[in-house]
């Protein structure tokens, strides 16, 4: 304090500005501590809350997984994997054996069909009584399904030639061993797109055969128009493939035809043969042994257990 101000009275009101200034610059570390505090208890709630939502959404994916887990459980403790077996050669014959060996009381034996459609019959239906089997069906389809009243027996067969009747009860199953085992003279045909394998056959025997390899463009790994170029002629060979085929299968010796092998090929060569069964299968290897091959699958059964 100056001696102007003690002199003149001052003394006292710069004291006071002092006092003020003094306690306007505690107000003012004061208010700057709270709104740090304040930030900071923003900053912590809004941390807080992004850490509860987390853990919410946790929780939800959790129990989600939880009712999916008690679900399967449930499901597979209600519904156990069917038994699958692909059948083949003598296998195949013992267990139509079996089947046809079966008998019971009148009407006491169901034998129907189940289409692509998976469609279940209602005899069958009424029959298994339990919605799980009718998935299973559903799933074996097509196919020809087996079934007793007393619920002793209960199987599905699938093949090229298993056929889906309507259903039928009697004191014994409706089979003949014709749709699971080959008979009489036929031809089974082989096409891929660089290959074609004829056999013609009498029973399980082959009598005759004919088999023939194309040249034909594999995958191409340049684009633009060398892609388009490649594609154009592979696609040319492949045509002049499948007629080739087309006229040894016109020239057969079996009227009987059963057409095998790629899904498309097939389909194309179909359309003019109207053959009596096609399957597809993945043969591969020379003509003949793809061909031998082929054979086997197609001849395949397979067997669910209900």
């Amino acid at each position: 304090m100056s001696v102007f101000d003690r002199l003149l009275g001052r003394a006292p009101l710069r004291e006071r500005i002092d006092e003020l200034e003094t306690e306007n610059e505690r107000l003012r570390r004061r208010y700057e501590a709270e709104s740090d505090r304040r930030a900071d208890a923003v900053t912590d709630r809004q941390r807080v809350e992004e850490q509860r939502n987390r853990l919410e959404d946790r929780l939800a994916q959790l129990e989600g997984e939880l009712e999916r887990a008690r679900a399967s459980d449930g499901e597979r403790e209600a519904s156990p994997p069917a038994r699958v077996e692909r059948l083949r050669g003598r296998r195949v014959d013992e267990v139509f054996d079996r089947l046809s060996s079966f008998e019971t009381g009148p009407e006491g034996a169901l034998t129907a069909g189940i289409g692509a459609d998976g469609d279940v019959p209602d005899a069958v239906t009424e029959t298994l009584g339990d919605g799980r089997l009718r998935r299973r069906l559903a799933e074996a389809a097509p196919c020809l399904v087996c079934l007793d009243d007393a619920g002793v027996l209960a199987v599905a067969l699938s093949g090229p030639l298993v056929p889906t009747p309507e259903p039928t009860w009697s004191d014994r199953f409706a089979l003949e061993r014709s749709w699971v085992r080959p008979s009489g003279r036929y031809t089974l045909a082989l096409v891929r797109a660089d290959l074609f394998a004829l056999g013609i056959y009498e029973g399980d025997e082959r009598v005759a055969y004919r088999g023939f390899e194309s040249e034909v463009k594999g995958s191409h790994s340049k684009g633009g128009f060398s892609q388009a170029r490649f594609e154009r002629r592979r696609e040319e060979q492949i045509d002049a493939h499948l007629e080739r085929c087309r006229e040894a299968l016109e020239e057969r010796a079996a009227e009987r035809l059963y057409l095998v092998g790629g899904t498309d090929l097939v389909d194309q060569l179909a359309a003019d043969l109207a053959p009596d069964a096609v399957a597809t299968v993945d043969a591969t290897g020379a003509p003949k042994s793809a061909l031998e091959d082929a054979f086997a699958d197609f001849w395949s059964v397979r067997l669910t257990a209900l």
